[in-house]
């Protein structure tokens, strides 16, 4: 008998371990290419609210080859996109259609950035700082060689302020 309490308070134990110990965030791959080949991190479910799934957020794509994640934008997400590139970021700015994957119109949005979401590589870089603001029908986002140039400390000023681009 006192060796099935004593199995057991093992049992306990690893159990008790394994759910306080930290989550394990995925990393991924993505690729912003031109404005007609890019990627932005999404809520994991159509109609989730963006701010509440910052750390849990999945990127899709304009084809399923520029991510390892292999999703795509639903059909009509994107309305536009502009693409820039310079020695040290990359990054597409525009305007979305957020009735293509749920969003609510009373969403404020939020931002995943690397520090929530780890091990993400962008065009070989490992910064990243990515917007999506439902009620504005306005996402951006930005590949860095440096942190500097990722600014992930002011998503409540919006893309514009964060991501500087053509939102047209």
């Amino acid at each position: 008998m006192q060796r099935l309490y004593c199995l057991l308070a093992i049992v306990v134990a690893l159990v008790v371990s394994v759910s306080s110990a930290p989550l394990v965030k995925r990393g991924y791959t993505i690729h912003l290419n031109s404005d007609t080949a890019f990627c932005s991190f999404m809520p994991p479910k159509p109609g989730d609210d963006v701010g509440g799934t910052e750390n849990q957020g999945i990127p899709m794509c304009s084809s399923a080859s520029l991510s390892s994640s292999g999703k795509v934008f639903p059909t009509g997400f994107i309305v536009t996109a502009h693409y820039v590139k310079t020695s040290t970021y990359v990054q597409v700015t525009g305007r979305m259609n957020r009735s293509k994957y749920s969003l609510k119109a009373t969403d404020g949005g939020g931002q995943y950035d690397h520090k929530d979401i780890s091990g993400v590589t962008c065009n070989g870089y490992k910064y990243f700082v990515n917007m999506l603001e439902p009620d504005a029908d306005r996402y951006c986002i930005r590949c860095c060689q440096s942190s500097t140039d990722c600014n992930t400390g002011k998503s409540t000023y919006g893309c514009p302020r964060v991501v500087p681009g053509n939102y047209s």
